[in-house]
């Protein structure tokens, strides 16, 4: 490997040692110190890409175990160590073993599955700067991948190059250009498809790459061919994703939700519509949404209102068991519930965090995943419902090994107190593998998972947890048009359904219905007839007033036959005043988000069910200021109508090369005025 030389690292922290309390945000002095902050790159490893495709793994894959960073909020760590360890091993970084063993056994907590990293290091949030495990060519070598941590932190930023000479394990470090790359793994996910997830933070933080070049990276690195990112969240001060989503499986989205209009839930919602109206699942399907409720602190407050940024989000899967952040009892008992009937056969167990998220993270950011050296990866499209087929219903899987694949079969049940009948699956191209579940009569539930054996004897079950947890489908009538995506988007007043069908048979068309006591009638699109490609329908169903609304298709055949789609719902807000919101992030560089509310007008038409028939708009400038008075940007200004906007301020687009120091932006909105303060980093 290519031996590089250290960075000299800050007297702050040579004098400092261990650092037992940096929060998870940054510190007045790393704010100071962040613009001349030069970090380290470890004396062993390559600072190129692999020269292999990679795959980085998914958080409910089979690990080796857990890594952690013992320092403050020993107490939680210990209830994780006492979990995790029953799922593998619990990698421990720490400056002195005996002082840890000592805790964790005057907790109760037996000492059996541990390994201990004496070295140094600045904080507990290990998410943030640990190793990340990819696999070359899907399931064969595995590497350590180091990213430059987003704090000042040098002696964190070295964890996975300690880990990975410790382990012996290749080491490719995104810490020199032009592979020099800014992120945390707080604030990304993925599939183990390719697939991962980010907010914007991931582009305000490298200000020297394109979009493009953080997708080349992000590709050549980790593996990632689709990468998808949000707008960043305005009370969320880490612009972490974990803390407000989470995948449970390929297909699956967690996300927290707040009471209609409250905090970051506006942003949250908007970014859920994104994702669902532009991205399907590595299987080509609309993405399954589990809502979980993002709860205030224990006085009421949510974060708008000063209140702890209390996420159920923020967890940790290891092997077959779920630790969920916890907080009050009234909350937390229908938060774990949610996890168990989403993912069935799993263990899920609370861990008390209120004592960590104060400092704005919890269980999923002080713990990281390590795989295991030789995994036996199952992709497989999971059976959500069948038409009632005489030749079965086939389950297919792509099976990937380094040593390749001894066996595998598929397990099925129509009752699973009777045991599951097994099925040897066949090979029928390379890598891919399938059997067929014997023909059952409608509306038989029947339960499967598929298990596969390597050479090396290591063998996994598909879910992890089954049989426990299999998967289940329901033998059903085939249905004239397969819907594979029905979602919502509100735009100020309006309502955008879009849909789309993966085949159709005498499709006559779709009546649209809206419920806001009851469901009725509010519009028709045509359908096309019998078509085996996919098709794609969109409806706005305009000036409707605020209020909570639920919609539904109805599918119509030219016989007369129906039937329904699943509803969702949506809330349409009238904004009722003028709000102009602190930019975020702040301080900034390079850019920067204003967002800002133009209320309804009151001179607006009303119609008998109060709906807004002509919302007229407002005239709207949006300027920046230096303190001198100094125009340096004009933003918006242009006519409005009544809704809430946001716009992006970047300082390469300024009027002139802006300095560091304090700006001002004024809305002007009729006789409307408001200014606020922001701050540029350069």
């Amino acid at each position: 490997m290519k031996k590089l030389l250290f960075f000299l690292l800050p007297l702050f922290f040579a004098a400092k040692g261990i650092s037992q309390e940096l929060p998870h945000y940054l510190t007045e002095h790393e704010k100071s110190i962040l613009q001349t902050y030069k970090p380290p790159t470890f004396e062993k490893g390559f600072i190129i890409p692999p020269n292999k495709p990679v795959r980085t793994m998914a958080e409910w894959e089979q690990f080796e175990g857990i890594m952690i960073t013992w320092t403050s909020y020993t107490s939680i760590l210990r209830q994780i160590v006492d979990y995790a360890q029953d799922e593998g091993l619990v990698y421990i970084v720490c400056s002195d073993s005996n002082t840890v063993k000592n805790y964790l056994t005057s907790g109760n907590v037996p000492l059996y599955n541990l390994r201990f990293i004496i070295a140094q290091f600045n904080s507990i949030w290990i998410r943030d700067y640990g190793p990340w495990c990819v696999y070359s060519n899907n399931a064969d070598s595995m590497y350590i991948i180091d990213w430059t941590y987003n704090r000042p932190r040098p002696l964190d930023d070295l964890i996975p190059g300690v880990f990975a000479n410790r382990q012996n394990i290749p080491l490719y470090q995104m810490t020199t250009a032009p592979y020099n790359f800014v992120a945390t793994g707080g604030n990304f996910m993925t599939d183990g498809n390719g697939t991962g997830f980010s907010s914007k933070l991931i582009i305000n933080e490298n200000p020297g790459k394109t979009e493009a070049d953080i997708d080349t990276m992000m590709r050549r690195f980790m593996g990632i061919n689709r990468y998808i990112k949000m707008n960043t969240l305005p009370y969320d001060g880490i612009h972490h994703i974990d803390m407000h989503m989470k995948l449970l499986d390929e297909e699956t989205l967690l996300v927290g939700q707040y009471p209609a209009g409250m905090a970051d839930g506006p942003q949250i919602e908007a970014n859920l519509a994104y994702v669902l109206s532009n991205f399907t699942t590595c299987y080509g399907r609309p993405y399954k949404v589990v809502r979980i409720p993002m709860p205030p602190d224990a006085q009421g407050y949510y974060p708008n209102n000063g209140g702890d940024y209390r996420t159920y989000t923020n967890s940790l899967i290891v092997n077959k068991t779920v630790i969920v952040p916890t907080y009050e009892l009234k909350y937390d008992t229908t938060a774990l519930r949610i996890y168990r009937d989403a993912m069935p056969g799993y263990r899920v167990v609370g861990i008390n965090s209120n004592q960590i998220i104060p400092a704005l993270g919890t269980i999923h950011c002080i713990t990281k995943e390590i795989g295991v050296s030789d995994p036996v990866f199952i992709s497989h499209r999971k059976i959500l419902s069948t038409a009632n087929f005489t030749n079965g219903y086939e389950v297919k899987a792509y099976l990937k090994t380094s040593t390749g694949i001894n066996s595998a079969s598929v397990f099925w049940s129509t009752d699973t107190t009777q045991g599951f009948n097994s099925l040897l699956m066949n090979q029928f191209a390379a890598d891919s593998f399938s059997a067929s579940i014997p023909n059952q009569p409608l509306n038989t539930k029947i339960f499967y998972y598929i298990s596969a054996s390597s050479n090396s004897g290591r063998t996994v079950n598909k879910p992890l947890p089954s049989p426990a947890g299999a998967y289940q489908f329901t033998v059903d009538t085939q249905v004239p048009v397969e819907l594979i995506s029905f979602n919502a988007v509100s735009e100020k007043n309006n309502v955008i359904l879009n849909w789309e069908t993966a085949t159709e048979t005498n499709n006559y068309g779709f009546e649209i219905e809206r419920k806001f006591d009851d469901f009725t009638t509010v519009g028709f699109v045509a359908g096309n007839g019998t078509s085996t490609e996919k098709k794609k329908y969109s409806f706005t169903d305009k000036n409707i007033p605020e209020g909570k609304y639920t919609y539904r298709i109805k599918q119509i055949d030219f016989n007369g036959k129906f039937a329904y789609s699943n509803s969702i719902e949506i809330t349409v807000d009238n904004p009722a005043q003028f709000t102009l919101e602190q930019n975020y992030p702040n301080p900034f560089n390079p850019s920067t988000i204003i967002r800002y509310t133009v209320p309804s007008n009151q001179s607006s038409i009303i119609n008998h069910n109060s709906s807004i028939i002509n919302p007229e708009p407002s005239l709207v400038s949006l300027n920046v200021y230096d303190v001198l008075g100094n125009e340096v940007a004009t933003l918006v200004n242009k006519q409005q109508t009544p809704g809430t906007y946001q716009v992006e301020f970047s300082a390469a687009n300024a009027a002139r090369n802006l300095s560091s120091g304090i700006y001002f932006y004024k809305i002007s909105v009729g006789g409307f005025t408001a200014v606020k303060k922001m701050q540029f980093l350069k």
